[in-house]
């Protein structure tokens, strides 16, 4: 086990719909990051992405130049490898049910099972942090936030700062300039982008593309497997996908047309085995 060195956190663009002034095959750190979109892809609507160009709009964390996977999952693998005793107990105890080593937490189920560990040991621990807070509001302490920095006048001319936080959904980073009291770059690192990003410069693909790899798929043409595979990680993406054609009509269950409501986007026809699996897979 290590402790992170934000100095190690940088992104490539490589295989991103942006591009860097200092060419998009080197990384930046958040801190001196550029965000200058340049979409560079097919004229939509279209069916097939060229993943050797570039093919995403979210860039590609890496932390010591390796890819890394956030969330529950990671949260609980640090746990249980540092010792946390109320962490092991858990785990084990899960483990022990299914007859499996550690290893397997490294699974589609894996992940899941974490969501499930993290929300019990936060039940077990509710009555410590209320009982704190009781405690804190009847000596008066009712503060919710640090407010030294609060004031703009307060401020250096010339100042930057970083904050790091863990979400549910994983690791989050928030990195700011600023130069006479205005926000001069704002650069931010959230879960998803860790998990979900494309390929780097080295070719080195991201945690949901690397956990894809060799799925077996039990009938191509209702890929649940993908489909859990990738809702594992809780994406902070669209939850729901709506299918339309030419003529902006919805395509409902067995692929039957039925009337979309205004301003929808129109997008090509998919086939009915493709629409059973996306809406029985949960997405």
């Amino acid at each position: 086990m290590h402790p992170v060195d934000p100095e190690k956190i940088a992104e490539y663009v490589t295989h991103s719909w942006y591009e860097y002034s200092v060419g998009d095959q080197a990384s930046r750190r958040p801190a001196e990051g550029e965000t200058n979109p340049k979409y560079s892809g097919p004229k939509p609507p279209y069916l097939v992405l060229d993943t050797d160009s570039k093919y995403s709009w979210l860039k590609s964390p890496r932390y010591d130049e390796k890819p890394m996977e956030v969330g529950p999952l990671a949260r609980t693998l640090i746990a249980y490898a540092s010792g946390d005793a109320q962490v092991k107990k858990i785990v084990d105890s899960v483990l022990a049910k299914f007859n499996a080593p550690p290893t397997a937490l490294f699974s589609t189920l894996g992940r899941i099972a974490a969501r499930a560990i993290e929300a019990d040991i936060v039940v077990q621990k509710l009555p410590e942090w209320i009982a704190q807070l009781d405690d804190n509001m009847a000596h008066g302490d009712v503060r919710i936030h640090n407010g030294d920095k609060w004031d703009p006048e307060s401020w250096p001319k010339s100042c930057a700062g970083f904050g790091l936080e863990e979400a549910p959904r994983g690791s989050l980073g928030h990195w700011v300039e600023i130069e006479n009291k205005k926000i001069v770059n704002y650069q931010c690192i959230v879960p998803s982008t860790w998990n979900a990003g494309p390929r780097d410069a080295h070719g080195q693909r991201g945690a949901y593309e690397a956990a894809l790899l060799n799925t077996p798929i039990a009938d191509p043409e209702r890929p649940l497997e993908v489909l859990r595979t990738i809702h594992s990680f809780d994406p902070c993406l669209a939850c729901a996908v709506h299918v339309v054609d030419g003529k902006s009509r919805s395509y409902g269950r067995d692929g039957v047309a039925v009337p979309e409501t205004e301003g929808s986007t129109s997008l090509p026809p998919v086939p009915a085995a493709l629409y059973k699996a996306v809406v029985q897979g949960g997405l």
